[in-house]
C-alpha cells in the first residue's frame, strides 16, 4: 500500500470521526472506480455514470452512521450503486450517443477492415441485445458477475439474495445467453 493511503479497514472508522467533506473524499478516493464501474454497466451512458456516481457518494455520506454495521464498505458500496444505476436507468430502448462515437473512433483507430469492424460490432449488438432482453433476475447477477468482475458472494451480497441463488442464476442466464445466441448465429447462417 502507498504511504498515505488508508485501506478499507482504517476507512471505516476515519469516516465516523472525519467531517463530512473528508469522509467523502476518502470514500471518493477509495472507490469511485468501483462505483462507477457499477453504474456505468447498468445505464451504459457515460453522463449518466457520473451523476449516478455522485448521487452514489451524496448517499453515502447520508447515511454514513450506519457504517458500523457494514462488514464490507466495498460491498456496501456497490449495492448503493447498484440500486441508485437501477433506479435511473431508463425506460425502453435508446439510442446512446456514446456508443457512436465509441464505434466511430474504433473505425478510426483500429487497423482492422471496415467488414471485421462491422461483424464485430453486430456481434456486440446481438450479445448486448441478448443480455437485455434477460429477465432481471438472470440479468442482475450476469451484469454483475460478468461484466464487473464480482464474486458470486459480492453479487450475493449487493443484490441481497444468497450465494446458491446467484451460482444457480448465473448457470440459467448463461445457458439461456448460450442457447439464444446460437440459435440466432444458424439463421444467419442459413440464408
Amino acid at each position: 500500500m502507498v504511504a498515505g493511503q488508508m485501506s478499507v479497514s482504517q476507512a471505516i472508522p476515519a469516516l465516523r470521526t472525519e467531517t463530512n467533506d473528508d469522509a467523502l473524499e476518502l470514500m471518493v478516493r477509495e472507490h469511485a472506480r468501483l462505483v462507477y464501474r457499477v453504474v456505468y454497466s447498468v445505464l451504459r451512458n457515460h453522463h449518466d455514470a457520473e451523476d449516478a456516481t455522485q448521487e452514489t457518494f451524496l448517499r453515502v455520506l447520508r447515511y454514513r452512521e450506519k457504517l458500523d454495521n457494514v462488514r464490507e464498505a466495498r460491498n456496501w458500496l456497490a449495492r448503493i450503486a447498484w440500486r441508485v444505476a437501477v433506479g435511473r436507468r431508463p425506460r425502453g430502448d435508446e439510442v446512446v450517443l456514446n456508443e457512436i462515437s465509441e464505434a466511430a473512433a474504433q473505425v478510426r483507430t483500429t487497423d482492422a477492415s471496415a467488414d471485421q469492424i462491422l461483424l464485430q460490432s453486430e456481434m456486440q449488438k446481438a450479445l448486448h441485445d441478448l443480455i437485455a432482453a434477460l429477465p432481471a433476475k438472470l440479468r442482475d447477477p450476469l451484469v454483475l458477475s460478468t461484466l464487473e468482475e464480482l464474486t458470486p458472494r459480492d453479487v450475493a451480497e449487493v443484490l441481497g439474495i444468497n450465494e446458491a441463488a446467484v451460482r444457480s442464476r448465473l448457470f440459467r442466464a448463461r445457458h439461456l445467453l448460450r442457447t439464444r445466441l446460437t440459435a440466432l448465429l444458424e439463421g444467419k447462417h442459413e440464408t
